[in-house]
Order: C-alpha cells, then structure tokens, then sequence
C-alpha cells in the first residue's frame, strides 16, 4: 500500500506553517517516509495524490477550536474550515476535482487549529508550535492505519 504525507501551508504566513513545520519534524524523525511539500494546496495537490492508496493532508485549520488544538479528519470537512488563498481553490474543493480526475487514494487530514492566520511572519504563536508533536503523532497513527490496511 501506497501511503504519502503531503504538508500544505505557507511558513511566511505565521500559524499557516504549521504544515511545513510538521514536516521538517517528521523528515527528520522518520527519514524514510514519504513525505512531501504541498505548498499553498489547490490544484498542484491532485499529481502529488496520483497512484498512492492513502493520503495523510495535514494543513492549517481555522474556526474549528482553539489555537493549537489538533484534529483527525476521515471526510472532507466543510471548506471555511481550511485556509484558501484567493486565487487557487481549498481543500474541499481539490478533494472534489480530484475524485472528478479518477484520483482514489483514501484521504486522512490532520488539521491544526491556527486561529488567526497572521501576512508576512515566519513565526508561529506558542500555541500552534506546541501542537507540532501532536500532529506529527496523528499524521504517524494515520500512516501506521494505512500500512495496516485500516486495522
């Protein structure tokens, strides 16, 4: 089974690096993992999704809960619920297409509450950086499902 992290977000745009800051701990933790770089999401999602069995999306998330709280999503939530630049589509949207395009990896999105998604910084608040461990944990137990065949 084919299992592949992809880490989307925007590290100069505050909390909504969450995403790449997950996958700098787990490159490091975990060198063999299939992990890759997302970026801002939308359409550049669907080839990184191609021939995989599951996917594991962890991203920023925002009006979900408090800031740094982490959340495991096995259906598409809602797309308010995932920043989305404006000139590309979110999540939801992608997840959409992409099953339109004969894309049918099983979706795993570990979300990170980011609150207020601040322009032009490079750091996180204390919140969402404790929350790193966390998500890296839920993106693992997903990958680990996947190995398992959803044991």
């Amino acid at each position: 089974m084919k299992v592949r992290v992809i880490a989307c977000g925007n590290p100069y745009m505050g909390n909504d690096g969450v995403g790449h800051a997950v996958m700098e701990a787990l490159s490091a933790q975990y060198p063999g993992l299939d992990i890759v770089d997302g970026g801002l999401g939308g359409f550049g999602l669907i080839p990184l999704m191609e021939d995989c069995d599951r996917v594991v999306i962890v991203d920023a998330m925002t009006g979900m809960g408090t800031p740094g709280e982490v959340r495991v999503f096995h259906e598409v939530p809602p797309s308010t619920v995932f920043p989305m630049s404006l000139h590309d589509f979110g999540i939801a949207e992608t997840l959409a297409l992409a099953r339109e395009v004969g894309v049918t990896a099983e979706v795993v999105i570990v979300g990170v509450e980011g609150g207020e998604i601040e322009a032009f910084s490079d750091e996180m608040t204390p919140e969402v950086q404790a929350a790193v461990p966390a998500a890296c944990d839920a993106v693992i137990r997903a990958v680990r499902e996947g190995d398992m065949g959803g044991e």
